[in-house]
């Protein structure tokens, strides 16, 4: 049976009769020395640790048990990986950590350095201490118990997702299982060192270290490092190779990136094994990273290989990986039959290798123990645990959708308002002559009409002279400006660690921006096209637009994501410069997207969503529709109709624009058809609204402006007013915003006449053929007619 382990209770079996097989050690060794010849790790220390390590291993028998009888909802456990306790220990509990899954240890580890630090050094039972000294590990038992069991009263998700995280311990949550907080760590790294040379720019923006809100703590200390880890097979992974990819780039290039990579290599993901040496040679390859690698079976080794990587990454302020072997006990999780496809030998060989068993081990051969006292330390622990975990399933649930969403994206118009206000009071009042010396004395409001490019580069000028934690980076948009001269010669005005290139890799420019944002500046990266974005989506998806939300807002990650998309460029087409894809992202909870289709519009809908970043630490996409960037007519040609003059700091309050606000034009009577629309369907909605009047015609033209949140209460407005409604949507007809303004109506029990023109479910061709596939002004020309032969 011991050799075919596929239970709880074999696991638990094994233990005791192991440890039963024992002797124990002629000669005590003293407590306070080495526990090991050679080692720096003291005899305390290990059986600290053990404590640590039997936590875990009994959470994750809990965690079958609750299973068992319908009180579990997670299962996938740490049993096998308790070494990472010793990662934990060569820490700091200042250093961030992001952490793998099966890292109950380090957690339990990282949660009693808190708990010391508030009470002191704690008391091992057995050390004639009072029985009401604090057991260290009694927070991250409760903690973790309540992930398992969705309690709303656990402290970070709040029984959203069964996580590691906690602010007070510096500990982000990731629901992450393919290594995609891999990104976020290396541009928390690069966040650390620029915020060690400017004091104060977490407390600036993001309200406290760590872009959080809420109750203060102190910053992340200036020799902080970042700690993420992660599995083997994730080695594999695009985000866990863009991430150690760009952290190698930046070294290479002389950016200091303080990250110390954890692999934890078990050799299995789920049921597919890492070939024999390939996570190892994947990783020493790795150019620009420094590789550490330890047994992570044997508490020594695994802790002075963490303390010599630890060390080397806080001294060198370098990126560094430490690969520790570890095992997988009990298999992937609780419905996983690992005999399916491993053999009773190879899982009899990771028994014996125990991490548990081997500190025991260790501890019973040094003398700091006999196998006795040890069993009764597991079992004391494990029944802690089972008592614990009877109270807490007695905790209330989420009950409610109002509840679940709660923290996802906070939306709180007046403060963003506020906001905008007061950057207008600092621009035109203490910072005027700043201003003055950033646009060379040439203000923006003062060059007459301009582009929606030099409006939005304007928008950005003003937003890195109030934003002193701003940076704009992405490909192009430093030394060239960007590929359409949006942020032409920022990087002249406000240097180049506040405007620059960065590699080409998407998910890697996200990341950088998510770990910015984690860290408290206020990133605004750019995607150079839309139809690159798609590589990285789930850095927006499943990293940014989740931290809110599986963080009850502890920690949070503001970012205005700036990307050029959407189509009708004339004389440069195709599909990766034409892409008309927008569904992915209003798919997203909580994300904020915007496009600006005028000049007038555009600096007013950043500066919101800078502030709405800022104030609510919202994820934003300002889409940028390309072929409008450079526009200056609207009907005919030198007319310069789609010119607007920018506004200066006294305008910012009186042409501010909240999130979710559309605006309306009118056309003649404006009485006669509504049509909605946006970006590049703005303005030839304008025009075929021209032809239409010539006709008699009335229309009201409904700009968007944001996708999401839509403008509901504006669409249902405007659609009212005439009773007849044209929704031009410039994406596919399938998955396109369009059905998202019908199905908006349709709620709202809207009773009129209704009709779409949108583009055909194809991707968009080079050149002329393009026109065959979008939308044009005769279609809505057409539309309009139909509605009204009706």
């Amino acid at each position: 049976m011991l050799s075919d382990v596929t239970t709880p209770q074999d696991l638990d079996d094994r233990f005791r009769e192991s440890l039963a097989a024992l002797a124990g050690a002629a000669q005590r060794r003293d407590p306070d020395q080495p526990v090991r010849d050679g080692a720096t790790l003291t005899g305390t220390r290990a059986l600290e640790l053990f404590d640590a390590q039997v936590t875990s291993r009994q959470l994750d028998l809990a965690a079958r048990w609750l299973r068992s009888f319908g009180e579990g909802f997670y299962t996938i456990g740490s049993a096998g990986h308790e070494g990472n306790a010793a990662v934990a220990a060569a820490l700091r509990p200042t250093d961030p950590a992001l952490l793998h899954y099966r890292s109950g240890a380090f957690y339990c580890v990282r949660a009693a350095q808190a708990a010391a630090e508030e009470t002191g050094p704690d008391t091992r039972p057995g050390d004639d201490a009072d029985e009401s000294t604090p057991d260290p590990y009694a927070g991250a038992i409760r903690d973790v118990l309540r992930g398992m069991t969705a309690s709303a009263e656990e402290p970070i998700a709040g029984g959203r997702h069964k996580v590691f995280g906690r602010a007070d311990l510096a500990v982000i949550p990731t629901t992450s299982t393919i290594a995609s907080h891999l990104p976020r760590a290396v541009g928390m790294g690069l966040a650390l060192e620029r915020l060690r040379r400017l004091d104060g720019i977490g407390r600036r923006v993001g309200g406290r270290a760590g872009g959080g809100t809420g109750t203060s703590r102190p910053p992340w200390p200036s020799d902080a490092l970042v700690v993420c880890s992660f599995g083997d097979a994730s080695v594999n992974h695009a985000s866990a190779t863009a991430a150690l990819n760009t952290a190698g780039w930046c070294d290479h290039t002389g950016l200091r990136v303080p990250v110390l990579f954890v692999c934890e290599d078990n050799g299995l993901g789920i049921s597919v094994r890492s070939p024999k040496g390939w996570v190892e040679a994947m990783l020493r390859s790795r150019p620009g990273i420094r590789y550490f690698d330890a047994d992570g079976c044997d508490l020594v080794e695994a802790y002075e290989g963490a303390a010599e990587a630890v060390d080397w990454v806080r001294r060198h302020r370098r990126p560094a990986v430490l690969h520790l072997s570890t095992v997988r006990l009990m298999g992937h999780a609780g419905a996983d039959a690992e005999t399916a496809y491993r053999g009773t030998a190879e899982i009899a060989d990771d028994l014996e290798r125990d991490p548990v068993l081997s500190t025991a081990r260790l501890l019973v051969a040094a003398g700091l123990a006999d196998p006795a006292e040890l069993v009764a330390r597991y079992d004391e622990i494990g029944w802690e645990i089972r008592k614990t975990a009877e109270e807490i399933i007695a905790e209330p649930k989420l009950a409610s959708a109002a509840d679940v969403v709660a923290p996802l994206a906070p939306r709180r118009p007046v403060r963003v308002a506020r906001a905008v206000a007061d950057a207008a009071a600092r621009a035109g009042g203490p910072g005027a002559a700043a201003r003055a010396t950033a646009f060379d004395g040439k203000l923006p409001e003062l060059a007459g009409p301009l582009t929606l490019a030099q409006s939005i580069n304007a928008a950005l000028a003003d937003g890195l002279l109030d934003h002193p934690g701003m940076a704009v980076f992405g490909e192009d948009v430093a030394a060239k400006g960007g590929v359409y001269g949006v942020t032409k010669g920022l990087r002249d005005r406000f240097g180049a660690s506040r405007v620059f290139d960065t590699l080409l890799d998407e998910t890697s420019v996200l990341g950088l921006g998510l770990g910015a944002g984690t860290a408290g500046m206020l990133p605004v990266p750019e995607i150079q096209y839309l139809a690159y974005l798609h590589n990285a989506e789930d850095q927006l998806r499943g990293e940014a637009a989740t931290m809110q939300f599986f963080s009850r807002g502890a920690f949070r990650n503001p970012m205005v994501v700036r990307v050029a998309g959407l189509a009708y460029q004339e004389g440069f087409g195709g599909h990766f410069h034409n892409d008309n894809s927008v569904a992915v992202l209003r798919d997203v909870p909580g994300l904020v997207v915007a496009v600006p289709a005028r000049a007038d519009d555009a600096a007013p809908m950043l500066r919101s969503c800078l502030a709405s970043a800022a104030v609510d630490g919202s994820v934003c996409v300002f889409l940028e529709p390309i072929a409008l960037y450079h526009t200056r007519d609207l009907y005919d040609e030198g007319d310069g109709e789609w010119l607007d003059p920018y506004q200066g700091p006294g305008g910012w309050v009186g042409a501010h624009v909240p999130v979710g606000r559309a605006r309306v034009y009118g056309v003649g009577s404006a009485e006669d058809v509504t049509i909605i629309t946006f970006g590049n369907g703005v303005r030839l909605s304008l025009r075929a609204a021209a032809h239409l009047a010539a006709e008699g015609i009335g229309t009201r033209v409904v700009d968007l402006r944001w996708l999401a949140p839509l403008p509901v209460p504006d669409i249902i407005r405007e659609a009212s007013a005439t009773g007849r409604v044209l929704v031009v949507d410039e994406t596919r007809r399938s998955g396109g915003v369009g059905e998202g303004v019908i199905a908006a109506l349709v709620d709202a029990g809207y009773v009129g006449s209704a009709r779409r023109v949108a583009a055909v479910d194809s991707f968009v061709p080079l050149g002329p053929a393009a026109r065959q596939v979008l939308v044009s002004e005769e279609a809505i020309t057409h539309g309009a007619r139909t509605l009204l032969a009706r």
